[in-house]
């Protein structure tokens, strides 16, 4: 494939880093998403997300003539689609989001494209997208290994794993898993990725991609899930996690994570579900550790309640609402939902939400009047309670001396003693 014209649908937290990193390295490449702001933003050079190193990248990308945004889909070559995948209310993944990509791209293919689906999603799905294009557009084939038709399809599954804040860094340096349903699918896909990756290029079919994102994520779930777990039985002993996790580690063969509030961001504490929903029956200790991780928000929340009794009117400064440090992304945050639920229950408490890399409050907390998003050190002036939610660099500089006169909690080992684990 010479020169190919990249369309990517969606430009949020994977989209649009990546998208820029193929324009540097060479590609054409288009950025389609819905939301008209955020595309008139990126054409002016201006980002909608934070991470590393992103602003600086698109102006290069937009200088060379190689990238563009758009709210119309492209004619292009081929077509990535990374897009939300979310699971509903029975843990199964809602494929919405990607068949709505599927139904705008459709209408402009010709035959011979090569579409990637690079959103973490259930083996299967990545069939299941290239169906539904063919549904809509009939006259067009799906590729099979001893068919070369101009009208053919070609489905690839090319899971991103990155993480948020390193984004521009680990696109380049990671490996990638190339899954086609074809053998030419992956060749093709191959040439793409191999435009600006300099890993190793694992191939494979789609199905075994969609897993391997999945068994990745899993895996890690499951050892936050020991940490969380033994913070729970460690405050029930009057133990330091922090320092017990320290000396365990001390084993050559030992390596615990650190326990948090919970588990968020779209992969970890959405992934795993993804596996379950596909076999329920023998994903017993992924679900386990699901629920563990999924239980944790709720019982900070009650180490929260309790310390606020016999407090009339609570002052509460809560120090972080992104799921990890230093980025923006409150996806499945479980800072966010400890905070949504402590301002929904405690109506009377002043929370004071401070988050120092976002500019305004997420719609479920600016519909709440007790919550105002706050300076660090105007919420510490007036606060009886500070909860650190989230290790962010700014709180980390923090002195035990800042949290004089205020009852500390701290689910992130900051300040270990004396703080809740």
């Amino acid at each position: 494939m010479s020169s190919p014209t990249v369309c990517f649908v969606g430009l949020g937290y994977i989209g649009l880093p990546t998208a820029v990193v193929m324009a540097n390295s060479g590609l054409n490449v288009i950025g389609f998403d819905i939301k008209k702001d955020a595309v008139e933003k990126l054409n002016r050079g201006e980002v909608h997300i934070v991470e590393p190193g992103l602003k600086e990248q698109l102006n290069a990308a937009l200088d060379s003539g190689r990238f563009i945004a758009t709210t119309e889909i492209p004619r292009a070559d081929v077509y990535i689609l990374a897009v939300p995948t979310p699971f509903d209310d029975n843990h199964d993944i809602d494929m919405s989001y990607i068949y709505s990509a599927a139904g705008s791209i459709a209408p402009v293919l010709i035959g011979g494209e090569l579409i990637i689906l690079e959103s973490t999603s259930s083996p299967g799905s990545t069939e299941l997208m290239g169906t539904r294009i063919l549904e809509l557009r009939p006259d067009l084939t799906r590729a099979n290994e001893n068919s070369h038709l101009p009208t053919d399809l070609y489905f690839a599954h090319c899971p991103e794993r990155i993480l948020p804040g390193k984004a521009l860094e680990e696109l380049v340096a990671n490996d990638r898993i190339i899954g086609g349903e074809t053998k030419t699918a992956t060749k093709k896909a191959s040439e793409i990725y191999g435009s600006f990756c300099q890993g190793e290029l694992l191939e494979t079919d789609a199905k075994t991609a969609e897993m391997a994102k999945l068994t990745e994520n899993s895996f890690r779930d499951v050892n936050i899930a020991f940490a969380n777990e033994l913070s729970l039985i460690s405050d029930k002993l009057g133990i330091d996690v922090w320092e017990l996790i320290r000396l365990a580690n001390h084993h050559p063969r030992v390596n615990i994570l650190q326990p948090g509030p919970g588990v968020g961001g779209h992969c970890i504490a959405v992934d795993p579900w993804f596996v379950v929903s596909t076999d329920r029956e023998n994903s017993n200790l992924i679900r386990t550790a699901r629920e563990v991780n999924d239980f944790k928000p709720k019982w900070v929340l009650s180490k929260i309640e309790n310390a606020i009794s016999g407090l009339p009117n609570p002052k509460i400064a809560t120090l972080g609402l992104a799921f990890k440090a230093d980025i923006d992304d409150l996806r499945e945050s479980p800072a966010l939902q400890i905070v949504t639920e402590l301002a929904s229950k405690i109506p009377n408490a002043d929370i004071f939400a401070v988050e120092p890399n976002v500019s305004e409050l997420p719609k479920s907390l600016a519909e709440l009047q007790n919550v105002k998003l706050t300076a660090l050190g105007d919420a510490l002036l007036t606060a009886d309670i500070a909860v650190i939610l989230v290790d962010h660099k700014e709180f980390k500089n923090l002195q035990e001396s800042d949290f004089d006169g205020i009852k500390l909690i701290d689910t992130r080992g900051i300040f270990p003693k004396g703080a809740a684990k």
